[in-house]
């Protein structure tokens, strides 16, 4: 496994592990100023303010917890992309039903001049459980 993709793999353990505490700040540095997320049925989230402010009022009443297994990674240079197969657990703080939402991602990452990986696109594909 290559230093990128390592970096990729330590990238995408800790957006599930920082979400579940809760922690918004270290999951904004995981993506890009510019960064846009698709999401099927809806228009394109784009910016991270736009994540900011739907993920800090999603974490007043809810918390998430999320796995993903990675089902590939590619590098080319300074752009890769990672397809993962991606499950979330939505929890109502006040209590009851905590749906669960299944299925593939897309991201496309870039690296930096530091050398670190951000992500600059995802698609979601999750749905409901039935």
């Amino acid at each position: 496994m290559s230093i990128d993709e390592r970096a990729i793999r330590d990238l995408v353990a800790l957006w599930h592990t920082a979400t579940a505490r809760g922690d918004v700040d270290t999951v904004l540095g995981l993506m890009a100023e510019d960064v846009v997320f698709l999401v099927a049925g809806k228009e394109p989230m784009r910016g991270r303010r736009a994540f900011e402010q739907s993920l800090r009022a999603l974490l007043e009443q809810y918390r998430i917890e999320s796995s993903a297994e990675i089902q590939e990674i590619e590098v080319s240079g300074s752009l890769a992309y990672s397809w993962a197969n991606l499950k979330v657990q939505i929890i109502p703080l006040s209590g009851g039903p905590a749906p669960v939402r299944e299925g593939s991602t897309l991201s496309i990452l870039r690296k930096g001049s530091q050398g670190s990986w951000v992500i600059v696109r995802d698609a979601n594909l999750i749905t409901a459980n039935s």
